[in-house]
């Protein structure tokens, strides 16, 4: 079986490359063992989003007072039931991957997937058969998994990661999540949301430790103002079980140490890498502290062979992926597409307040050597954040005081994550803060906030 492109994966860098491939005239094969859409689509973003969505609808139901909305029946948050929607609309996106690459004539072949030298890529099915495929060129796409400590051991029962985290057959009376990146922080906003008592253990001082200070210590007056209780520069030094079947956490602060029961451990330390076991010692294709070695077109040092997604040293976002997905197919198709500009790649958490950035924050500007502007709009200030009854939160600016470029735009408040692409082209363009200004914003919009935020770095602010 021979093609001119395979690709081991088909998460959203596996499913993209291969679509594009496809689009580009090239006779396309996709090695997948589990769910077409991999990780982020089953058992990922989506999935997770679909619970964040119905945490939301229990919280308005609970607050629907204020609002002016009066009801008799009684409001209970049904875990099993948005487990249920949550996979619902999983399987649906996956049938839509089965879909496209019907439309796009694209091979799957179903099985655990093992590179080999000479563009190789051997298949096993699950009835133990094996097949060798051959292909002009080979997108290793395998993406990651849940990141185990050595004292944080996952059991799947009480000391669980985010997988197990999405399938809950009952609701915990309490949990302690342990890492508040936007894994652990929407873990953490949507346990809270239906009731669950959350305690939320960072290891660096913020919470979202990756995005500007402000922003995540706004984030963190919200959480502890809906009732999660977060300990930053902390770190869990172990985790007993108990014989009443709880989990006993010894957590070190700066304070000493302290033991809190909870129900449920959710490890959200991060991701690692699945590079084992698919053969890139037999191919000769190298390594680095875990990630695949690859140019800025995701080519390996083997010829032939390429990396991208989460297996890559750069962001693990499925985005991210899809972008490098597309880089890699134009350039194998001898397009001249650009390298990506990893600077300029958004990054969002889907709790609520969500958080939106990208770019500079104004410590990375300062110590890339600029000089800087900050705007800062907070949405107390915002009529559509006031009708729609949630003001926490605010937009950032970071400008470059000699050009009036944007480096940074940072966000935390209701729909932030719909608003950050302003920023992502507002960068790419090279927008300064007076074509932001300048540039007729919708009222009431939350967006308006970004012109807002801009006109108050020059002191031309309207409404705050």
């Amino acid at each position: 079986m021979n093609f001119d492109l395979l690709v081991l994966g088909s998460g959203p860098g596996g499913y993209v490359a291969a679509i594009r491939a496809s689009q580009l005239g090239m006779k396309v094969g996709v090695v997948e063992k589990a769910e077409l859409g991999g990780v982020c689509l089953n058992w990922g973003c989506i999935p997770t989003k679909a619970l964040l969505k119905s945490a939301q609808v229990f919280k308005y139901l609970n607050n629907a007072e204020n609002y002016g909305v009066s009801f008799n029946g009684e409001v209970s948050a049904d875990l099993e039931a948005m487990v249920k929607r949550s996979r619902e609309v999983a399987d649906n996106m996956s049938k839509g991957i089965q879909y496209l690459f019907k439309k796009n004539k694209i091979e799957v072949i179903r099985g655990v997937g093992k590179i080999k030298p000479g563009k190789t890529l051997e298949v096993k099915s699950a009835e133990g058969d094996i097949k060798e495929l051959k292909a002009n060129h080979i997108i290793i796409a395998t993406g990651a998994r849940s990141r185990e400590l050595p004292n944080l051991k996952q059991d799947g029962k009480k000391i669980i990661g985010y997988r197990k985290a999405l399938t809950l057959d009952k609701k915990p009376e309490s949990m302690v999540v342990v890492g508040s990146g936007a894994i652990g922080s929407e873990f953490a906003y949507f346990y809270n949301s239906i009731g669950t008592k959350v305690t939320l253990v960072e290891f660096m001082p913020n919470i979202v430790p990756l995005e500007d200070e402000e922003i995540s210590k706004q984030l963190a007056r919200s959480f502890k103002k809906s009732g999660v209780k977060v300990m930053t520069g902390s770190t869990v030094e172990k985790v007993d079980v108990t014989d009443d079947n709880k989990c006993s956490v010894t957590i070190k602060s700066k304070k000493g140490e302290e033991t809190i029961e909870a129900d449920i451990v959710l490890s959200a330390v991060g991701i690692t890498p699945n590079i084992e076991n698919i053969g890139l010692e037999e191919t000769g294709i190298k390594t680095s502290e875990g990630k695949i070695v690859i140019d800025e077109f995701y080519r390996t040092n083997i010829e032939g062979y390429y990396a991208i997604g989460d297996v890559t040293p750069g962001q693990a976002l499925a985005h991210v992926a899809s972008a490098e997905a597309i880089t890699c197919v134009e350039k194998i198709a001898g397009h001249d597409p650009g390298p990506i500009d990893y600077n300029n790649v958004p990054g969002c958490t889907y709790c609520i307040p969500e958080v939106a950035s990208v770019g500079y924050t104004e410590k990375a500007a300062l110590e890339a050597g600029y000089e800087i502007k900050i705007g800062k709009f907070p949405f107390m200030a915002s009529g559509k954040a006031s009708a729609a009854g949630n003001r926490d939160g605010l937009v950032k600016v970071v400008f470059d005081k000699k050009t009036d470029e944007l480096l940074g735009l940072h966000m935390v408040g209701d729909n932030v994550t719909e608003m950050i692409s302003e920023g992502v082209l507002g960068r790419k363009l090279k927008s300064t803060a007076h074509d932001i200004i300048k540039s007729i914003h919708p009222h009431p919009t939350m967006a308006e906030a970004i012109m807002e935020a801009a006109a108050a770095a020059y002191d031309e602010a309207i409404h705050v």
